[in-house]
């Protein structure tokens, strides 16, 4: 190709390539806005439970459940995190979408192909003034580019909304592998409540068989009737089938950490352990902080984002398109003068197409992604409601069942104080030993009660951080260049 001719082409790339980087059809993209209070409505009023974030901490960071303390907790979360075939999926989605921009990068450059060939052809004698079984060989060797300069945005504004579904993506992935995280740390100090409730519930066993012996000796001489007998054995019964009840939901939530984990559940186990309630002190922020804390906000903004973008593609389809294209090469009847300088060939040139006909189908286009950006918008701000709403659930829960444990334990210290005098008054000969034994039996129901509560509290404390966002926040999304 001569330098001659090569400058048109040369002068009218750089012309579109300038005309190209000015010229966006997609709106002016603005975040949806949002109505946030000042501070959570149910923030302990003071400040004993929670404490408002500082600059300094603004948020839970990293592995937020190492704040609650357990080694063999720490370790299943860490499994989970990558294992869990949720997030799998999750991070499979993300890679696609990733895989994706890369793909849409492709239209900001020409397409060029090359091609070999040797064909061998017998022209018909059938036309007046061809030989008779005329043969030829025909070699051609080709280079051939074509480009469309994005005049309109149509190319950036699809690699944008690639990139928005991208950050959206990856976003959902940690969306999910938080939700999966939260739910193992319920299921293990459920399963760590039922270990604590079995052995509350042998013990209460091993208090009602030594009243079912006692009254039956009683019985025996005749100090009480068979229906107390009757009445103690009931107690034992009852104990002993609670036992049961929560040996089986100890397996069920065995079970569902092991599918939280990838494994199956036939081969994974975790042997009982006592149930430690963990207290931990964790900032809970302001409101307008939650929306770049949770990874789902995230997640619908950044599809907000991408709606927005494709408007400008729709846009784009109003303008007419322009493609440049090139092509040279060597094309030759012998293979001795293939590769000679007569056989080259080359051609330049530029189309330009636009549809003058369509029955409106451009104008329905914009409107269908300006309804689509709407709906994009209206699930971000619903989003965003229903975060503020999970964090005000999760700050009244564990205001409550903090002030419930409290009053339980409470009630404990006092149960237990008056198995104490109770044990007393049995040794100075004042009561019978029907009464330890009863005392007994009160303070397994006070404890029992009690594991109820602190259990709540640890699941409460669990799904504040998960509604908190878990100590994610927004710039830990991909940027472009990341996504290249």
């Amino acid at each position: 190709m001569s330098t001659s001719a090569s400058r048109p082409l040369a002068a009218a790339a750089v012309l579109t390539a300038v005309l190209a980087a000015g010229c966006n059809l997609a709106p002016r993209y603005h975040r949806p806005a949002v109505e946030a209070a000042p501070v959570y409505k149910e923030l302990s009023p003071d400040g004993t439970l929670w404490q408002a974030a500082r600059p300094a901490d603004g948020e839970a960071r990293g592995k937020w459940w190492e704040a609650l303390a357990d080694p063999r907790l720490n370790e299943l979360e860490d499994q989970a995190g990558v294992s869990n075939q949720s997030v799998v999926a999750a991070a499979a989605a993300f890679l696609a979408a990733r895989a994706a921009v890369k793909q849409a990068r492709a239209q900001y450059y020409p397409a060029a192909a090359a091609s070999a060939g040797a064909t061998r052809a017998r022209v018909s004698a059938t036309p007046i003034g061809l030989a008779a079984n005329h043969s030829f060989t025909e070699y051609s060797l080709s280079f051939d580019a074509s480009w469309q300069p994005d005049f309109w945005g149509k190319a950036r504004n699809a690699v944008a909304a690639g990139v928005f579904a991208a950050q959206a993506g990856a976003a959902d992935l940690e969306n999910v592998r938080l939700t999966v995280q939260a739910e193992l740390a319920v299921d293990y100090y459920e399963l760590r409540a039922q270990d604590e409730l079995i052995s509350l519930l042998e013990a209460a066993a091993r208090a009602y068989e030594e009243t079912v012996s006692l009254n039956q000796v009683l019985s025996a001489a005749g100090l009480v009737s068979d229906q107390v007998v009757a009445q103690a054995q009931a107690q034992l019964g009852a104990a002993r089938a609670q036992a049961v009840n929560a040996g089986l939901l100890r397996a069920q939530y065995e079970h569902a950490i092991a599918t939280l984990l990838g494994r199956p559940a036939s081969s994974f186990a975790l042997p009982p352990e006592p149930f430690r309630p963990p207290n931990p002190a964790l900032p809970v922020g302001v409101p307008s902080e939650l929306l770049q804390r949770r990874p789902d906000i995230a997640s619908a903004e950044r599809a907000v984002a991408q709606a927005n973008a494709l408007i400008g593609v729709a846009r784009a389809a109003y303008f007419p398109s322009l493609t440049l294209s090139a092509s040279a090469g060597l094309e030759s009847f012998s293979a001795a003068d293939w590769m000679s300088l007569p056989s080259r060939f080359w051609s330049l040139g530029a189309n330009a197409a636009q549809t003058v006909f369509e029955a409106g189908a451009k104008r329905a286009a914009v409107r269908q992604y300006r309804a689509l950006h709407e709906q994009a918008s209206a699930n971000y701000r619903q989003t965003v409601l229903m975060a503020f709403q999970q964090v005000e659930d999760a700050l009244a829960s564990v205001r409550i069942s903090s002030a419930d444990a409290q009053r339980q334990d409470e009630a404990v210290a006092a149960g237990a104080r008056d198995l104490t005098e109770a044990a007393a008054r049995y040794q100075a000969g004042l009561t019978s030993y029907l009464d330890v034994l009863a005392t007994e039996v009160s303070l397994i129901s006070l404890q029992q009660t009690a594991l109820a509560f602190r259990l709540q509290q640890v699941a409460a404390a669990v799904r504040l951080v998960e509604a908190l966002g878990g100590g994610w926040n927004e710039a830990k999304l991909p940027g472009p260049r990341e996504l290249r």
